[in-house]
C-alpha cells in the first residue's frame, strides 16, 4: 500500500505541475467552462499547484514533513471541485472535463486518506 500511495503522490506531483505551468500560458478562457473564474484567481493557483506538488514528494526526502504530502492532497483535491462548481454554474454540458476534475479529486481524496489513516508517514 505505501508503493502505491508514493506511486500516487509522485503521479499527483506531475500532474500538478503540469497543470501549474499550463496555467501560466494559457487564460481561464481556454476553458470555456471556466472563463466565470477571475484572471486573478486562474494566475494564483499556479503557485498553489506549485507548493502542492513539492509537499506531495517532499516527505520523502525529509520525514518530519509527513503532514505535508495529505495536506497539499487535499488542496488540489478542493482546487478540482472548484473547477466542477465553476464548471456547473457555466451550465456546459460537456461531461468529458467534469469526469476528469471529479477522478483527480477522488484520487486526492485517497492519497489524503491514505495517508492519514491507512499508511501514515512517521516524522521521524
Amino acid at each position: 500500500m505505501n508503493a502505491l500511495l508514493w506511486t500516487l503522490q509522485v503521479l499527483l506531483a506531475l500532474h500538478t505541475l503540469m497543470g501549474a505551468g499550463w496555467k501560466l500560458f494559457n487564460s481561464e478562457q481556454a476553458v470555456p467552462a471556466l472563463s466565470a473564474m477571475p484572471h486573478a484567481l486562474w494566475v494564483g493557483l499556479s503557485p498553489l499547484e506549485i507548493a502542492c506538488s513539492v509537499c506531495l514528494v517532499l516527505p520523502f526526502f525529509n520525514k518530519p514533513l509527513a503532514m505535508l504530502a495529505p495536506a497539499a492532497a487535499v488542496c488540489i483535491a478542493a482546487e478540482m471541485l472548484l473547477f466542477a462548481g465553476v464548471y456547473f454554474a457555466s451550465g456546459s454540458g460537456e461531461r468529458g472535463q467534469l469526469m476528469y476534475w471529479v477522478v483527480v479529486a477522488m484520487v486526492c481524496g485517497f492519497v489524503a486518506y491514505g495517508r492519514m489513516a491507512l499508511v501514515p508517514l512517521q516524522a521521524a
